[in-house]
């Protein structure tokens, strides 16, 4: 059934209802529409800005569990207003699929298929990893090992990059805004509550912090980041140091030492 008039103008309005302070993020006086914007609706709900513009344009059809979770919370509806998503949902999709929950697999589970550190270490250019919603660094190519280095310097960091945010201090070197990056994290970590509320790990991590895009589509949950840099910018020329000191250490790891 084709719904979509009734989606877009329900998403539109619970988009328009949220303010920036309920939603945990920054206010600006200078907002020419009441609300959050499409962006940041978009990364409270760890999905890219084109994906959410889909959505709110009235295309449900197919839409999985995990991503109408992730959406109610990041709206912040009420348990009227989720079961009526839902609802949306199951008629522009036309099953009831929708309301079996899915299994999730724990952290001990997944293990990252080879093919993808192939795809990982292909990328020459840039940094690329891929992280789940708790934000345990999976897998990464060799820029992005030595640029997270400090995420790794430290075992009881566990590569987690929340808990390298909020326990280490050497994250407040790190990131050259920390309060950016902790508003990301957090978000991050606040819509994984809503699409597993029942993931130990995770409750576990937030118990911990509390002592206080791209979703792979053929692995639910695990999102891959790629930095880039503007051809002929300093950002640039920072890459390539990078990758000379990686390929550097690499090396010196590789090299057999040789008795004195």
């Amino acid at each position: 059934m084709d719904n979509r008039e009734e989606v877009r103008e329900f998403l539109t309005s619970r988009r328009a209802k949220i303010t920036p302070e309920r939603a945990g993020l920054p206010s600006s006086s200078r907002r020419r529409v009441p609300g959050l914007r499409r962006s940041e609706v978009a990364a409270l709900a760890d999905m890219s800005v084109e994906y959410y513009a889909k959505l709110e344009r009235g295309n449900l059809a197919g839409v999985s569990p995990a991503v109408l979770e992730a959406l109610a919370r990041a709206l912040r509806l009420d348990d009227a207003e989720r079961a009526h998503l839902l609802h949306l949902a199951q008629v522009a999709d036309g099953s009831d699929a929708l309301v079996r929950p899915r299994r999730r697999r724990t952290r001990d589970q997944w293990k990252p298929h080879r093919s993808l550190q192939w795809t990982l270490d292909a990328v020459t250019a840039g940094p690329a990893f891929v992280r789940n919603g708790r934000m345990d660094v999976v897998a990464a190519n060799r820029l992005a090992r030595a640029l997270y280095s400090d995420v790794y310097a430290t075992p009881g960091n566990q590569a987690n990059l929340a808990r390298f945010t909020f326990l280490d201090p050497a994250s407040r070197r790190f990131y050259p805004d920390w309060e950016q990056a902790a508003d990301v994290a957090v978000a991050i970590l606040r819509t994984e509550a809503g699409r597993n509320p029942y993931d130990k790990d995770l409750h576990d991590l937030v118990g911990e912090l509390s002592t206080e895009g791209l979703e792979m589509a053929a692995e639910p949950g695990l999102t891959l980041t790629i930095h880039t840099a503007e051809p002929g910018s300093s950002s640039e020329e920072g890459l390539r140091l990078l990758a000379t000191w990686a390929a550097t250490q690499d090396a010196d790891v590789t090299r057999p030492s040789r008795a004195g």
